[in-house]
Order: structure tokens, then sequence, then C-alpha cells
């Protein structure tokens, strides 16, 4: 892979590893610009449904993708598996390359504009334009028009104005917990549900000693015709959560046995990648069910109690504030949400705003990631630049979660889009240059300084989720996992050409201190594996059910590599269910392994669609 050329502040890149790395960027020279006026809007042309990230991985967010052959920017997956309403496995990667460009100084961080979980996405097709030059309400317009309904009843809202009013959070009736259903606990006593690796349906049946008891659930809420993307999992405690169309339910991590549901009046159509320390989280939801509502309101769940709290709405921070769905991330006891034309703050304690769209220089962000620090991914326009061909430049920077103030960020140069956020902590960044075809995959210290960039040619992966269109989701992608000296992340795997022997893959160490590879290590014969935490030194990682019936497992690698060692084995019998996953969230937690499909479909007839699924401890 190469590294991203360097450019003159504030015009920074995106990163994408192609070649070999040349070089850490050059240092900004003077202040940045000042900002401008008004934020950029969305492109004139809508961006494509681009293919889905590879299959893969687990983490919430973080689902695999079947299906087509990968394409530019992004790890290669498996082959396209029967999935319901998911974008294929992205295409070859394209060559590494240099995205860095020269860091401005701080200032406030512009939250952008979310896209779609998943692997790293690929670029958007036309690169970005400034639709602040000539007519902004033309472009606006033209984006609008072609965007496509998401499903689970989001929809695009073309109205919405400047608002200055404040908002103001008051206690959620609306949202209200509601009784239990029967549920499948996986006791080994199945009801005969199809899709199983065995003829009883009971995804338990001649289970061996030693191996793990499966529990999963079929979606039983009715949805409208597009079905409804799933949120999640998220465990807190001894319940794992997860969140869908207008409610969110807490179940039982032993048995799977549901402990509680919270009801809503309107659709989901934003999620955080986590809760706060204390189990809590903020949703963005609908102002109603109509299909020009507007994502502009947020809603607390407390999932420890299983409880709603307050609701706020989101105030538009300008007439090009378009509320479609939200991009969002928690830190500390901040949520920060951005959309097409806007971002904000807001305190998950009351639901009181914090700040508005911050700014550094001549960019506002596009997209957050969350967690133990606030990440901020921003779009920079050059104000001497007239050609409204010209791709914008990206900012990457972490910001003050309390204020929005940024603590450091770092240009990409023209041409370059991050695209995920492998890592938290250590910092580690994907991004992709569709017009040079190249990709990059770079760490940072803590201080924002590039500390090295993946130099390898191996054709590597990761499982993303989401199409990418509106939301940028920087961290749904899930297949790697990084200690502070090492990244883990798979390759895209291959056919066997044995006759009824499926794909297999590897997984690679990259030294993050040089970003050589270190070692890698094969799947089991006809398996595809993917890391997905590394725990006590080791590198936990997920196999996939086979397609000889064998059931999916989780097995560890020592820091040194060698051979996988299977330490939680599912039976036999689940492994048809398991394979009717597609494009999984898949999270490691608490010694189990949760696997939520990244949408389902509302029940019909016989016919269902496989929710949620977990074995472990």
């Amino acid at each position: 892979m190469t590294q991203p050329p360097s450019s003159q502040p504030p015009q920074g890149g995106f990163g994408a590893p192609q070649d070999k790395p040349q070089g850490p960027p050059a240092q900004p020279q003077g202040p940045p610009p000042q900002p401008p006026h008004m934020p950029p809007a969305p492109p004139a042309q809508p961006p494509q449904m681009p293919p889905a990230p590879p299959a893969g991985a687990p983490g919430y967010g973080y689902p695999q993708a079947p299906g087509q052959q990968p394409g530019y920017g992004y790890p290669q997956g498996p082959p396209p598996q029967p999935g319901y309403g998911y974008p294929g496995a992205p295409g070859q990667p394209p060559t590494q390359g240099n995205p860095y460009a020269q860091t401005q100084q701080g200032g406030y961080g512009y939250p952008g504009q979310p896209q779609y979980p998943g692997a790293p996405m690929p670029p958007q097709g036309g690169g970005g334009k400034n639709p602040f030059k000539g007519k902004p309400a033309m472009i606006v317009a033209a984006a609008v028009a072609g965007l496509l309904v998401i499903g689970g009843g989001v929809y695009l809202a073309t109205s919405g104005g400047d608002d200055d009013k404040k908002p103001v959070a008051d206690k959620s009736n609306s949202a209200t917990p509601s009784g239990s259903p029967s549920v499948d606990k996986g006791d080994g006593k199945g009801d005969g549900r199809p899709g199983t690796g065995d003829d009883s349906g009971d995804v338990n049946a001649g289970i061996k000693p030693g191996e793990a008891r499966v529990w999963y659930h079929e979606n039983e809420t009715p949805l409208t015709q597009n079905g409804a993307t799933q949120y999640g999992p998220w465990r807190v405690g001894d319940v794992v959560v997860k969140a869908m169309y207008k409610e969110a339910v807490g179940y039982s991590v032993a048995d799977g046995k549901e402990k509680w549901k919270v009801s809503l009046d309107t659709p989901i159509c934003g999620a955080p990648h986590d809760t706060t320390a204390d189990g809590k989280i903020v949703f963005g939801v609908q102002e109603n069910n109509t299909k020009d509502a507007k994502c502009n309101q947020l809603q607390m769940i407390d999932f420890a109690a299983g409880k709603a709290g307050w609701k706020a709405p989101v105030p538009s921070e300008n007439t090009f504030d378009i509320m479609v769905s939200f991009d969002m991330a928690i830190s500390g006891n901040t949520v920060a949400l951005a959309r097409m034309g806007g971002a904000s703050g807001f305190s998950i304690a009351d639901g009181k705003k914090l700040y508005g769209t911050p700014k550094t220089g001549n960019c506002r962000s596009d997209a957050f990631a969350g967690g133990p620090k606030l990440i901020s991914v921003g779009s920079c326009t050059d104000p001497n630049d007239n050609n409204l061909d010209s791709p914008p430049s990206e900012l990457l920077q972490e910001l003050d979660p309390a204020t929005g103030k940024s603590k450091w960020n770092f240009q990409y140069e023209k041409g370059w889009t991050i695209r995920r956020v492998y890592s938290m902590d250590p910092l580690v960044v994907y991004a992709t240059n569709k017009d040079k075809k190249t990709w990059n995959i770079s760490t940072f210290t803590a201080d924002g300084k590039l500390r090295s960039q993946v130099d390898s040619k191996a054709q590597l992966t990761a499982s993303c989720s989401g199409f990418g269109i509106i939301d940028r989701q920087l961290q749904d992608c899930s297949g790697t996992a990084a200690d502070a000296n090492t990244l883990y992340i798979s390759t895209e795997g291959k056919q066997s050409e044995e006759l009824g022997v499926g794909r297999s893959n590897e997984v690679i160490a990259i030294d993050l201190a040089t970003g050589k590879e270190k070692w890698h290590s094969a799947a089991p014969k006809g398996r595809m594996m993917s890391p997905l935490a590394v725990e006590g030194g080791k590198v936990v990682l997920y196999i996939e059910p086979g397609i000889d019936d064998a059931g999916a497992a989780v097995a560890t690698l020592p820091p040194t590599g060698g051979a996988p060692q299977i330490t939680l084995q599912s039976p036999a019998a689940a492994s048809g269910t398991e394979r009717n996953f597609y494009s999984p969230h898949t999270v490691w937690a608490g010694g189990r392994l949760f696997l939520l499909n990244g949408r389902v479909k509302s029940p019909k007839g016989d016919e269902r669609d496989n929710s949620i699924l977990s074995f472990g401890k």
C-alpha cells in the first residue's frame, strides 16, 4: 500500500492503504482558514448503494456482510449468502495509500454525517462537492430526491429550517415497559422451529459433553414492508439488549428469557455503539409515524433498570440540517449526534443540549466514534476552490465530549475518505481513495500523531453492516481487534478446491509500531474466522459454522500466533440456525458470544427471520 500524499492544511484528505507507506504527513503550517458561514450540504447526486462489508466477525454495529465480490476500498468478504436486505461483500482491496496531510490547530470539532454500519464502507461515488457554492437548494433537493427508504420506518424528510428554541427534556410517557412473551430458552426441548442443523428443530439436540448450550429468538414483531434494522447487542450485567423499530428488549444472557421490553411510539432512527458505564443509552427516534417523519427526537433508556427515561427534541442547526437518521456516539456523559447538515451534543443525564455544530477552521464533522474518547471525522471545504467537482478533504480529531472542542486534529489529503474506526484505544483508522482505488489503515498516538500505517499485501477484510447512503457509522464493523501494540484482522478467505469444503481464511497480526505483519494464523479447514477481542493477552476469535454441520465456535490465539484453540463449541444441531444470520453484529462479552441479525423482515405465515442467538459460559 502507498501512504496518502501530503497537502496543505486545512485541505486534508483521506487515507486508504495502497502501496508501501511513504512517511508521515507534514506538520501544519500556520493557522487554519476561517470557517465558512454555513456548513456544506449534501452532494448534488445521491450516493449509490455501496457493497456491504465482508462477512465475518462479531461486534455490534459490525455485522458481517455477505454477498457480492468486494469492491474497491473494502476488504473482501465471503461469497454472498442468502441474506435479506444486505449488500454484498466488498471487492478487492485497493492498493494502500498515504492519506495524510498537515494537521490543523485545534478548535471545535464539527460532528458529521453518519454512514451506515459495517466494515470500512466503500467510498461513495462522485466525490464531495461544496453545496453552498452555486445553488445549495437545488443540490439538497437532488440529494433528497435520490435517497432511498432505508427500512424500519425511516424516511427522508425534506422540510425543516432553523430553530433557535432550546430543547426541553421531558419525562417520556410513550416509552413504557411491557410484558414478556414466551421464549425458547434453548433447554434442549426445542419448539420445532425450522432452520437448525437437526430434524427435530432443537438447536441443542445431541449436545456433547463440554459443548455450550445455545438459545435464540426469531423476530415476531410486525414490521413495515421494508423490514427493520436491528441495533445492538449490548450486554449490561446479566442482560443482553437489542433494539429494533419501536422497541428495546432485554434478555437473560444465561437462557434467553425475556426480562423486560420498552415499547416506543415511533421508530428508532439512530443508536450509538456503546452505553454509559452504568448501562444508559440514548436512541434517535422519529417525531411521528408518517413516511416523511424527521429523525429529530432523543429517547434515553436505562438498560440496567429496563425503563425509559427522558425524551428531548433535537433542534435544527441550520436550514440544511436534514434529519433523516443520526450517527451517534457516547463518550463520558455525552451523546454526540451527526446528520446530513448538522451535529450536536447532549447530556445523557437530563437531555439538555451541550453544544451545536462544532467547527475547526473550515471543517465540519460528518461522523463520530465513541467509548473511552470522542473521535470526530470532519469534511473540510476550500474557500479558494471554485470547482464543484472537487472532493472535500477530511479532518480526524478528538473532541472534548462535554464541550465539543478539539483536543487535537489530523488532516487527510483531498481524495481520501475516512470510513471506519477499527479500534479506539489505540486509535486505528481505515480510509479509502476512490479515484486512486487505494486503501489505508493507520494508527495514531494518544495525542493524534501518526504512529504507523499498515503495510500488507494480504486481502484484509472486516465485517461491516449498513448501506452508507446517509450515515457513516464509523464503529459499525467487526472482524478486527487490537491491543497496545498489535492489530489483529482477518483476510478475505479462499474457496477450497475440494468438493464439499467451504471457504477458509487467516487472521493476521500487524505490529502497530511498524505497520508490518508479525504472523498469520490459518482457520480450520473450510471455516472462516475473525477476531473478537483481546483478553488476557490472547486473541479471542469467532469461527463461523461449517457447511458440514459443524457448529460455530469461539477460539483463542496466543500473542505469538499458532493454531487456534477452541474454547467454546456450539452443538452441530445449531449450525443451520447459526448460518441463517446474515450480516450479523457479533459481540463477545462476559464469556458469551452474541449474534444479532443486522436486519429482519416482518413475520409472514410460518416464515421467521432469526433475530438473536447466544452461547457461552
